[in-house]
């Protein structure tokens, strides 16, 4: 019988993040016979620390949700099939985005950014995401987390040199536009929907995207006839792609789609 599920994935990367991090995730999928891609946020093709140096950089400044959802729009429709899409945070909530546009085979949405209209009650979401936001400064300049800010929302509970190491290595400069757009219509879903399968990941110690709020996005897809699954990993924070146990998440992931 002919094997229906496709050997393509593109990786969607979220905010504050260089494309980069999904390096090791490509070979490991590649591995598993699958084609890769991670294309770039526009005007992020460059390295983390070009991207670093430039700021605050207008371009990156004007980036909004919907570009990004035009963008990966536009790639996908080069594709030879409907790919699986992979995306983390604000990744994640493109995937969703993605899927209600019916231009997946199926979806992964790890840590993922919430939609509007999903709601969450940790303080510590709001403390991670109100600098971000960037209220009463230029949205004219992009937005550059510190290494505090990092500590906090990203790399909590693991050891200074390697918060270090990740941070020069992957940080760049974000738009406080598309975090702000999170909150607007353009990051709607219809929850009711048929859609494709999508599979939600969550971390036990993500401050950013606490695993209560990723549970509450997953609970509200109510089309009894779609896979919606959900599964949450022990002692994963934000930066779950690059952390040691990034091979579980991966191995779970590479079996879901498997098993779909």
């Amino acid at each position: 019988m002919k094997n229906l599920t496709p050997k393509t994935i593109v990786f969607i990367t979220g905010a504050f993040v260089s494309s980069n991090s999904w390096d090791e995730w490509q070979l490991f999928f590649q591995e598993k016979g699958f084609e890769t891609a991670a294309p770039a946020w526009p005007f992020k093709g460059s390295s983390a620390n070009q991207l670093r140096l430039k700021h605050p950089d207008q371009d990156i400044a004007s980036i909004r949700l919907q570009s990004l959802v035009d963008h990966y729009t536009d790639y996908i429709a080069k594709l030879p099939e409907k790919p699986i899409l992979i995306g983390h945070s604000m990744g994640g909530l493109l995937v969703q985005l993605l899927i209600q546009k019916e231009l997946a085979f199926a979806g992964i949405a790890i840590h993922s950014l919430q939609p509007q209209g999903v709601f969450t009650f940790k303080f510590s979401f709001y403390k991670a995401g109100w600098g971000p936001l960037g209220f009463f400064t230029s949205a004219k300049k992009t937005y550059l987390m510190s290494f505090r800010e990092w500590q906090y929302a990203f790399t909590n509970c693991m050891p200074y040199e390697a918060q270090k190491e990740a941070y020069y290595k992957l940080l760049v400069p974000e738009s406080k536009l598309v975090v702000r757009d999170a909150i607007t219509d353009v990051a709607r879903v219809d929850f009711k929907k048929p859609h494709a399968p999508l599979l939600f990941i969550s971390g036990s110690i993500d401050r950013f995207i606490p695993a209560s709020l990723n549970y509450s996005n997953y609970k509200k897809y109510s089309h009894s006839g779609s896979t919606t699954d959900y599964k949450e990993f022990e002692g994963r924070n934000h930066f779950v792609l690059g952390q040691p146990t990034w091979k579980e998440n991966a191995g779970y992931i590479a079996n879901w789609i498997a098993n779909l």
